[in-house]
């Protein structure tokens, strides 16, 4: 009989050693590595975005790794490219959980492809910290997966438009892209304006990674504009803005932070001077910012390599980091969302985010810039 108790304790300690190990188990963390996931646009006309912010993660990803990685374990990324697609981005997003099997998720991009990938990764319960979007449909109803970093397409296209009332603008157009992207902003514009018994004076739009904007032209240059909101990325609004200056129209011209500053002045050249853009990230050449400074000593002395896009890929990547440390040893994903959400109001260096289990917007902040002499952003 002392035999049998023998060989069942054995089995019970076998399995309480099973249970332990599959409690902390978790998919894409080992004992030494944690695997994170991001599907951006790598090519096609809107490669650029991605490609910067891949950069700014990987670059940070390896310094922390060079540091001794989050508790020892080093960071890997597995970044798919979704060229602004948005089958494309869901096909990614599954990929990503079901065969190269992440951890989490980072530095998604565009509203459409991540609000059609927030039924696959939600449903499979793996959170996405941070996609260059502010579209309600991430914000509203809150979803426990998707924590946004940057502020809405409401908050920006507000700035915006107060700025404009405030000098005296009330003739204010609209251009958008047709996409969740465009209609988002669009939607925030109209909102904005009718706080100020207004409306939009015309509306011009054009196709997802087209620069055919034409017709938009068209309708708008009928109106004779005082402003402009173009909801759209570089290349469109750059073609935009060439052809109405071809035909004398020269409205002041605002846009939304996902156009990218730096692109935009180098597909404008000079033509760029006076087109205000609204940014939801701190100003990237500002060495007073803490995390700016951080930003920068990791991409280098290059004035030319700082970007919008580039620290709030920073910004978002530093966000993961710390919340993946906070968490000790132990890696789970609902423990990775269960510690954003008790962030309250955090401080990343000068940058705030905040989240809570009904609140997952992240931060309000909104700035206005105006892109100056010889392509400068200034503030």
């Amino acid at each position: 009989m002392k035999w049998l108790r023998t060989a069942a304790s054995l089995v019970g300690c076998l399995f309480a050693t099973l249970a332990g190990t599959a409690a902390v188990a978790e998919t894409g963390v080992t004992d030494t590595s944690i695997l994170l996931g991001m599907s951006s646009p790598f090519s096609g006309p809107n490669g650029a975005y991605g490609q910067e912010m891949r950069e700014t993660i990987s670059a940070y990803f390896d310094q922390v790794n060079k540091a001794g990685g989050v508790g020892g374990r080093k960071l890997e990324l597995v970044a798919l490219d979704d060229g602004y697609e948005t089958d494309r981005a869901v096909a990614n997003t599954r990929a990503l959980i079901d065969d190269k099997k992440v951890f989490a998720l980072l530095g998604f991009y565009g509203s459409s492809p991540t609000t059609a990938a927030m039924e696959v990764f939600s449903a499979a319960k793996v959170p996405l910290i941070g996609t260059i979007s502010g579209a309600d449909s991430l914000r509203t109803p809150v979803n426990r997966y998707m924590f946004n970093v940057r502020a809405s397409y409401a908050q920006e296209t507000e700035a915006i438009v107060t700025q404009l009332v405030s000098l005296g603008l009330t003739n204010i157009a609209v251009f958008y892209q047709n996409d969740g992207f465009g209609k988002s902003g669009l939607d925030g514009v109209i909102a904005a304006l009718k706080k100020h018994k207004l409306t939009p004076s015309a509306v011009g739009t054009v196709e997802r990674n087209s620069v055919d904007v034409s017709k938009a032209v068209q309708a708008i240059s009928k109106v004779g504009a005082q402003a402009v909101v173009m909801v759209t990325l570089y290349k469109p609004t750059a073609e935009f803005v060439r052809q109405m200056r071809k035909i004398d129209q020269n409205p002041q011209f605002m846009t939304l932070s996902p156009v990218g500053a730096d692109l935009l002045v180098q597909e404008l050249g000079n033509d760029a001077r006076g087109i205000g853009i609204s940014q939801v990230m701190p100003y990237p050449w500002n060495e007073a910012t803490p995390v700016v400074r951080e930003y920068q000593r990791l991409m280098g002395k290059q004035q030319a390599k700082y970007s919008y896009y580039g620290i709030e890929a920073y910004i978002t990547a530093k966000l993961l980091v710390e919340t993946l440390r906070k968490q000790g040893k132990d890696l789970t994903r609902e423990k990775l969302v269960t510690t954003l959400e008790s962030l309250g109001n955090y401080d990343l260096g000068g940058y705030r985010v905040g989240f809570s289990p009904n609140d997952h917007g992240g931060s309000r902040y909104v700035d206005l810039t105006v892109i100056g002499s010889g392509g400068r952003v200034l503030r």
